[in-house]
């Protein structure tokens, strides 16, 4: 039988080593590093004069901020702390901060503004003006316009190359893309693709450029050393916009006749793959992670979420009426 002192003895011990291991997990847990935030996926919603903003981490939607009329596309600045909003029918950009989600700046641009691009270094972003002919720049710092570059009829799409040089702007009256170099703002090509040219992005090391023409149903590859194009490749119906894996493996074309997304594998140019989503899907972006893909389906109201791992809808966000354009930039 025990005494009482080596009972309390070993009470004791069995206490310490205790107060121990809670201190030891405490230890680990200050030592671990911090759960990195998500990012936030920002929905134009045309018809709502609205921009949803969805949380990755739960597919939710946290937050409804009014911008200007016909908001149809989004690009969110490098750093995460800026989305930039373009207003189709007021004509301007609305400038939210994505810390308290409100508008801080709207910035007049030309008729009819259809896509935007925002440079690797976030000081400019490109304003595609369908009714004008041209593209704005604008200063990110001031907030103003500091050039209007003249490219073909209704451009529509824009997207810039990595390294910052080079704007390419799809030309959907012209079947035309026009090549600005960024630090004269000036034209400096002109490539002849697809008719109805709208959706244009370039793949991450910079070397090729896709472009999606609504109206032969195809992607032209264009080869950003020559800028001649280089491969076609069909897809669904009506063809808007791409996404790019930040691997550059795989590029994603949203077809709108076709409720699909075509995935093309970018080392041989052809489709590999199609998931079938909601009515009249117009606009995708791709996570920074390049985990999933978030669709707009302006016809349903909804984004369908793809993972891209395994190419199905792993779920579907609710969000105002007629979704557009779709911008996810790392958490600010």
């Amino acid at each position: 039988m025990l005494s009482n002192n080596n009972h309390r003895s070993r009470a004791g011990c069995a206490q310490g080593i205790a107060a121990f291991s809670a201190m030891l997990v405490l230890g680990l847990g200050l030592m671990a590093p911090p759960v990195a935030a998500s990012p936030f996926a920002y929905v134009a919603n045309v018809n709502s004069a609205n921009i949803s903003v969805i949380d990755t981490a739960t597919n939710r939607l946290v937050a409804t901020v009014g911008v200007g009329g016909g908001p149809i596309a989004v690009a969110v600045t490098p750093n995460g702390k800026s989305v930039y909003v373009v207003n189709s029918w007021s004509a301007n950009v609305s400038v939210i901060d994505t810390a308290a989600n409100t508008v801080v700046a709207t910035i007049a641009v030309g008729n009819s503004p259809a896509g935007i691009a925002i440079t690797p270094d976030g000081k400019y972003a490109y304003v595609a003006n369908l009714g004008s002919a041209n593209v704005s720049v604008i200063d990110t710092a001031t907030n103003e316009v500091v050039a209007i570059v003249g490219v073909g009829n209704s451009p529509s799409g824009v997207a810039i190359t990595p390294d910052g040089k080079h704007a390419y702007v799809t030309n959907l009256g012209s079947a035309s893309v026009s090549v600005i170099d960024t630090a004269t703002n000036k034209v400096v090509s002109l490539v002849p693709v697809g008719r109805g040219p709208f959706g244009v992005t370039v793949i991450p090391d910079g070397k090729q450029a896709y472009v999606a023409n609504r109206r032969t149903n195809t992607v032209s590859v264009i080869d950003t050393a020559t800028n001649q194009v280089v491969a076609t490749v069909r897809v669904g119906l009506r063809p808007s916009e791409i996404a790019v894996t930040p691997d550059g493996e795989h590029a994603y074309i949203v077809n709108e006749r076709s409720n699909s997304v075509s995935m093309i594998d970018t080392a041989v140019n052809k489709v590999v793959a199609t998931v079938r989503v909601g009515k009249k899907p117009e606009w995708d972006a791709i996570t920074p992670d390049g985990k999933e893909l978030y669709v707009a389906n302006r016809g349903a109201n909804s984004v369908s979420v793809i993972a891209t791992a395994t190419n199905k809808v792993v779920a579907t966000v609710r969000v105002g009426h007629r979704p557009d354009g779709v911008g996810i930039g790392p958490p600010s």
